[in-house]
């Protein structure tokens, strides 16, 4: 079922384009207006990233870590050098034990924020202040995420930061770190900025050709019909995988359509309904004999005030955004043909975690599915699989199209990226998380906001 709308128009951001060069970049200087880039997003064959890449930190880890980039063809600096344009900085912190330790290193890095490239890379390594650490050691630890989220507030070009927070298990080397490091470098992660991800155990296998990390996976994507669904099914299949999209027999021609361009098939069904899963399940076996994948991307919104709130309007949005999910991953997780390193990406929303005026049905069904995420993780362990949720903030898609243009403006403008992101990087992010490489991230929350919690 996808989010109701009839209008096909999304806005594009003329603004963005406007100030990323020439004159227009001139006037928004000289006016104090925002200034946002054209972000580097990805495309197949491009490298990974450009420029060199500076990797800090004293640790055997990071040590491993720079031999191992070395594979990646990427040109590995260990010091950083005057006026030389970095691709991307790599702190790794894998080994603090007191906050004094952070001043040497994260100062490393203030010296060369100003050599960085346009749409550079930050990623900090470093693990988690877990309760039961010295009081100093966790100290360190929770510093990094400020370091690591105010760094992504004072970059600019396009530039991001981001975290990889590994167990006291897991190596920098790890194939989950790996995988989650090369997401973060890359241009998939392009809307990507001021996040965490945990990498929680030594499983996950990485790809033989990075460029098809999904081949011969069987994905099915609900809410695929347009918008973000039909991006994610998109992506899927550019990765290798053979999709199955689904959607409400009324968006019956959209998903044909979405069908055809992927080579998938596709299956009309509401989610809602109590058969959903095993429809889904029986179409899968039927034309794949398997079943790796599964986006809960479907949902809806029935916005009014809480005070004007009716049972029908909650109801609905519960039912679609939380409940069907709920319902569906028992089914799935009972089968046989849902046991072999299974993975499942649900689409949450920042709403669920700052709320939204006027969403309190939609803002609680988002917050939902998290909580689910949090708790069905454990579940997915006993079969090697994983779940993890994707959290958009403001991204241009049908529904924000609606949206009046001047908030839709203040919208775009209040992320660290300055602009509002595009369905493609939802997409990137889910397709992530369905990768092999991501097999030891479990129960994370991604959120794909540009650094800002603004619910859509």
């Amino acid at each position: 079922m996808t989010k109701d709308t009839r209008s096909a128009v999304i806005p594009t951001d003329r603004y963005t384009r406007f100030v990323s060069a020439g004159l227009g970049k001139d006037l928004a200087a000289r006016l104090g207006l925002p200034q946002p880039a054209i972000l580097r997003r990805y495309t197949p064959d491009a490298p990974l990233i450009t420029g060199p890449v500076l990797v800090l930190g004293s640790s055997a880890g990071a040590d491993e870590l720079a031999a191992r980039l070395l594979d990646w063809n990427v040109d590995v600096r260990r010091h950083g050098a005057p006026k030389l344009k970095l691709g991307a900085i790599i702190l790794v912190l894998d080994e603090l034990s007191h906050p004094d330790e952070l001043s040497v290193p994260v100062r490393s890095v203030g010296s060369s924020l100003r050599d960085l490239a346009p749409n550079a890379r930050v990623v900090t390594i470093s693990r988690p202040a877990a309760p039961e650490l010295e009081p100093a050691a966790a100290a360190a630890r929770r510093a990094v995420d400020g370091i690591l989220r105010s760094i992504a507030k004072e970059l600019r070009n396009g530039a991001t930061a981001n975290g990889i927070v590994l167990d006291d298990g897991a190596g920098t080397t790890a194939p989950s770190v790996l995988g989650a490091l090369r997401f973060f470098l890359s241009g998939r992660s392009a809307f990507v900025d001021g996040q965490f991800l945990s990498v929680s155990s030594e499983r996950g296998e990485l790809p033989e050709d990075w460029a098809s990390p999904l081949a011969g996976k069987v994905a099915v994507v609900t809410g695929a019909a347009r918008g973000i669904g039909a991006a994610i099914a998109r992506t899927l299949s550019r990765d290798g995988a053979d999709v199955v999209v689904v959607d409400v027999p009324a968006a019956g021609d959209h998903l044909a359509s979405v069908a055809n361009e992927v080579r998938g098939t596709a299956l009309q069904l509401d989610i809602t309904a109590a058969d959903a899963a095993e429809r889904i399940l029986a179409h899968a076996a039927q034309r794949h004999g398997r079943l790796d994948i599964v986006v809960h991307n479907a949902g809806i919104t029935r916005d009014k005030l809480l005070a004007n709130m009716d049972a029908s309007r909650w109801d609905a949005v519960i039912a679609v955004n939380i409940s069907a999910q709920l319902r569906m991953n028992q089914a799935f997780l009972s089968s046989d043909l849902f046991t072999n390193h299974p993975r499942i990406v649900s689409v949450a929303s920042t709403s669920g975690i700052a709320g939204n005026r006027g969403q309190t049905n939609y803002a609680a069904s988002k917050a939902g599915v998290i909580g689910m995420v949090t708790a069905t993780a454990r579940l997915m362990e006993p079969f090697g699989g994983s779940i993890n949720a994707v959290a958009p903030g403001f991204i241009e898609t049908e529904m924000t199209a609606k949206i009046p243009f001047a908030t839709r403006e203040v919208a775009r403008r209040l992320n660290s990226l300055q602009q509002g992101g595009k369905p493609e990087d939802v997409a990137e992010t889910v397709a992530f998380l369905a990768a092999g490489s991501a097999g030891g991230v479990n129960g994370n929350v991604l959120r794909v906001c540009g650094q800002n919690l603004v619910g859509q």
